[in-house]
C-alpha cells in the first residue's frame, strides 16, 4: 500500500506537470472545455518527425495506442496528418497519417457474453441504419432469415451483416480482443429499451469470422463463411485440409561445464524417446532438434577448451541417428570454471544467429543450465551482449526461449540471481514467462518435464498436420500427454507450464495460418451492433469495460482507498463523498491519465470534477455508466445503515479486486510486446469500477 500511495504522490506533485502546465495543451473535443481529443493506432500505423517526413524516418507503432491529438493538418499532397503525444501536459511524439489511427473519445470497449440458453450470436451490420431497422421491427421473419444465413454460412445477397459472433466463447482473460465504442445510439426495442453501437476492432491475435466481398457485375456481393475463432484477424482454415510444411525447430542450448553431465546424459535420452514417439506419429521431418553447448571464457580458463560450440545443426537433428552421431562427442568439462557464474548468454546468442530458423513456423530454444550467466558489463563475457539485446533478437525472430534452472543444492547461492535472470529472458509478450525451476536439481524430473515439453510442442505440430486447430485424434496418446502421473515434484509448476506452452503453441498456430492464407480480413473491422438480444431485448449480449493500464489499476486502487477511508473517519460529509465517487468513476472512463487530479480527497481540496462543474462534460456521450453514476444524495440518506454499510463493503471488495487484478501479471497484455509493465492493459469490466 506504501508504494502505491508513494506512485500516486509522484504523479500528483510531479514538477514536470507545473514546468508543463503552460504549454500547448490537446485539442479539444468538439463542445467541450476540458476534454481532449484522443486516438488509437491502427495496423502500419507509423511515427513521422514531421508532417511530409520520408518513409526512412518513420518508427512503427504498437497497434491500438492510445495518442493525444496537438494539431492536425494536410499537406500539399491532400494527405492529412494528426500531431500527437502520448500525455496532455504538451510532450508531442510527432506525426501520424490520419488514415492510420481512429477516434476514441471514451476507455469504453465491448466484450461478446457467451451465447446459452439458445441465445443468438451478435450480428454486426455494415451500418447503423439497417441495424435499426431490424431492432425496432416488430416483426422477426427478416432478422430470422438474414441470422440464419450467417449463422450457417448460406449466401444470402444483400445482406447488411459483415460478420457474426464466433459459436465458441473466448475468455478475454487467456485470448486479449479489443473492441472500441465509438458512438451510440438508445432505441427502443418492443417492450425493451437498448443501444445500437459503433464499435470496430483490428486483429490483434484472434479473430472473428469476415464476409468477404467479390466483385459481381461491379456490385459487391455479400458472402458469409462458418466462423471460426474469435476477435478480428484473417478467416482460418480449420476444415481438415492438413499443414504438411508446418514444422517445429527445437535448440538445446546446454551448460556443458563440471556439474552437468547427468542433465547432458537425460537430455540425448529425452530426445531419443521424443523421435521415437515423432516417427510413429509420422511426423518425422516436422520436428528437428539442434544443439548448441557453452562453456565459459577460455582466455581465463584455457582447459575448458570453448565458449560455445554446435553439435547439431536444425537441418541435421531431423531423425535420431542424425541427432545422436552429433552429439556423441558432447561431455561437461572436467575443468573447474572462473566463478560460478558461465558464459549462457553467449550459448543463447549463438542459437538465435547461428541457426537456420527460416523453415520453422514455431521455433524454441530450450536453455539448460544450474548456473546464472555472465552479464554484457561482466569482463569474462565473450560477446559483450546482455539480456536486452537477446530478448530483442529473439523477438524478432519469433523465438520463444525456455529456461530450465536446475536448483541443485551447490548453487544454492546463484539461485535468486539467476531465477530473476531467466525469467526475464524467457519472458513471452502477453503470454508470459517460461522458466522453469526444477528443485533439488533432481535428475528425474528434470527429464520427465524435458520429455514432456517436446512431446506437447510436438503434438501441436501433429494437430496442424492433421488439419485441425483444435484436436488431432489421428496423434497416439503418448505423444499427446503432457503431464507425466509419475511427477509429483511440484506438479502445479508443471501445469502452469504446460498452460502456457498450450497457449504459445495456438498462438504460433494461427500465426502460421494467418501468414499463408494472406491478408483477407481488412485490416479495420468497423461496424454496428446491437447490445439486446433480437428474440428476447431483455437480454444483454455484450458487456461493457473500461481499457485502463496496469499503473492506471495501481492509481485507482489508492485513490478509492483514500476516498473510502476519509468517509469512514467521517473527515467527508455524504455530499461530498458521493461526488467524490462520481468524480472518479467519470474520470476513469473519459481520461484515467488524470486518476489523482480530479478529486478533493487525493488533490488537496477543491479539485473534483463535480466542484469544478466538469462533471455534466464527462458524463456526455457516454453510454453506459456504473451504479455511482445513478447515486443521488437523496438515494443514500433514504438508505438504511445496513444498505449504506452494504454499499461500503462492495467498494471494499473492489479495492481488493484492483490488487488482485494488479498482481495477476498473466492477464495483462503488452500492446507494444515485451514484457508485462505498468503501460501493459487490461479491459476492466464496468460493474467492477467504482
Amino acid at each position: 500500500m506504501k508504494r502505491l500511495s508513494f506512485i500516486l504522490a509522484l504523479i500528483i506533485f510531479s514538477p514536470a506537470q507545473v514546468t508543463l502546465a503552460n504549454e500547448k495543451k490537446p485539442l479539444l473535443m468538439k463542445n467541450k472545455k476540458n476534454l481532449y481529443q484522443r486516438v488509437l493506432t491502427l495496423p502500419e500505423a507509423k511515427l513521422y518527425s514531421q508532417a511530409n517526413a520520408s518513409q526512412q524516418d518513420a518508427k512503427p507503432l504498437p497497434v491500438f495506442t492510445v495518442y493525444y491529438v496537438y494539431s492536425r493538418k494536410t499537406d500539399g499532397n491532400n494527405q492529412t496528418w494528426v500531431q500527437v503525444g502520448l500525455s496532455r501536459y504538451g510532450s508531442k511524439a510527432g506525426w501520424i497519417k490520419a488514415g492510420k489511427t481512429l477516434d476514441w473519445s471514451q476507455r469504453l470497449t465491448l466484450t461478446f457474453r457467451e451465447p446459452v440458453d439458445g441465445q443468438d450470436r451478435v450480428l454486426l451490420f455494415k451500418d447503423r441504419a439497417s441495424a435499426e431497422k431490424l431492432a425496432t421491427s416488430s416483426d422477426l421473419s427478416e432478422y430470422n432469415a438474414i441470422y440464419k444465413a450467417a449463422s450457417t454460412g448460406a449466401d444470402l445477397p444483400n445482406s447488411p451483416v459483415v460478420a457474426i459472433q464466433p459459436a465458441k466463447n473466448i475468455d478475454i482473460r487467456k485470448n486479449f480482443y479489443l473492441i472500441p465504442i465509438h458512438t451510440y445510439e438508445d432505441i427502443f426495442m418492443r417492450n425493451s429499451t437498448a443501444r445500437l453501437l459503433q464499435v470496430s476492432s483490428i486483429p490483434i491475435k484472434e479473430g472473428y469470422q469476415f464476409i468477404s466481398k467479390a466483385k459481381q457485375n461491379s456490385e459487391p456481393k455479400q458472402q458469409l463463411t462458418p466462423a471460426k475463432i474469435v476477435a478480428p484477424s484473417p478467416v482460418i482454415n480449420d476444415t481438415g485440409a492438413g499443414n504438411e510444411e508446418y514444422s517445429a525447430g527445437i535448440t538445446f542450448v546446454i551448460d556443458a561445464t563440471l556439474s552437468m553431465q547427468p542433465y547432458i546424459d537425460r537430455t540425448r535420452q529425452a530426445v531419443g524417446k521424443i523421435f521415437n514417439d515423432i516417427k510413429d506419429a509420422n511426423l518425422l521431418g516436422n520436428v528437428n532438434f539442434g544443439l548448441v553447448a557453452y562453456r565459459d571464457n577460455i582466455a581465463a580458463t584455457p582447459k575448458v577448451e570453448y565458449v560455445t560450440k554446435q553439435f547439431v545443426s536444425l537441418k541435421e537433428g531431423k531423425d535420431s541417428t542424425a541427432f545422436m552421431n552429433q552429439v556423441t562427442g558432447l561431455q561437461a568439462t572436467q575443468w573447474s570454471t572462473k566463478n560460478f557464474r558461465e558464459d549462457g548468454f553467449a550459448g543463447v546468442h549463438r542459437a538465435l544467429q547461428e541457426m537456420d530458423w527460416s523453415p520453422y513456423a514455431a521455433r524454441y530454444i530450450v536453455v539448460i543450465t544450474d548456473a546464472s550467466s555472465r552479464d554484457a558489463n561482466d569482463p569474462l563475457s565473450s560477446t559483450g551482449i546482455g539480456l536486452a539485446k537477446l530478448k530483442k533478437l529473439a523477438q524478432e525472430k519469433n523465438i520463444a526461449i525456455f529456461v530450465m534452472h536446475l536448483l541443485s543444492s551447490g548453487s544454492r547461492s546463484d539461485h535468486s540471481r539467476a531465477k530473476k535472470q531467466y525469467e526475464a529472458l524467457s519472458e513471452y509478450p502477453s503470454i508470459g514467462s517460461f522458466y522453469y525451476g526444477v528443485p533439488t536439481g533432481n535428475t528425474r524430473e528434470f527429464g520427465r518435464v524435458i520429455e514432456s515439453l517436446s512431446r506437447q510442442i510436438t503434438a501441436q505440430v501433429g494437430i496442424m498436420k492433421a488439419g485441425t486447430t483444435q484436436k488431432a485424434p489421428k496423434i497416439p496418446e503418448k505423444i499427446s500427454q503432457i503431464i507425466p502421473e509419475e511427477v509429483k515434484p511440484d506438479k502445479s509448476q508443471i501445469q502452469k507450464l504446460s498452460s502456457k506452452v498450450e497457449k504459445l503453441g495456438y498462438t504460433l498456430r494461427m500465426k502460421y495460418l494467418q501468414n499463408k492464407q494472406g491478408d483477407q480480413a481488412p485490416d479495420v473491422f468497423k461496424a454496428w451492433l446491437v447490445d439486446k438480444d433480437f428474440s428476447d431485448p431483455e437480454k444483454r449480449t455484450v458487456d461493457v469495460r473500461v481499457l485502463l493500464t496496469r499503473n492506471q489499476l495501481s492509481d485507482l486502487h489508492t485513490i478509492l482507498k483514500q476516498i473510502l477511508d476519509t468517509a469512514e473517519k467521517g473527515v467527508i460529509s455524504p455530499t461530498n463523498f458521493i461526488s467524490e465517487l462520481k468524480s472518479l468513476a467519470a474520470t476513469t472512463s473519459r481520461d484515467p491519465e488524470q486518476l489523482g487530479g480530479t478529486t478533493s480527497t487525493t488533490s488537496g481540496g477543491g479539485q473534483s470534477l463535480a466542484e469544478l462543474g466538469f462533471m455534466r462534460e464527462y458524463l456526455d456521450g457516454l453510454p453506459y455508466t456504473g451504479d455511482v453514476m445513478n447515486l443521488s444524495l437523496e438515494d443514500w440518506q433514504q438508505w438504511s445503515v445496513k444498505r449504506q454499510i452494504e454499499f461500503l463493503q462492495g467498494l471494499e471488495d473492489k479495492i481488493n479486486y484492483y490488487r488482485y487484478l494488479h498482481d495477476h501479471i498473466d492477464l495483462w497484455v503488452s500492446i507494444k510486446g515485451g514484457s508485462i509493465d505498468g503501460d501493459s492493459v487490461f479491459p476492466v469490466p464496468l460493474a467492477m469500477l467504482p
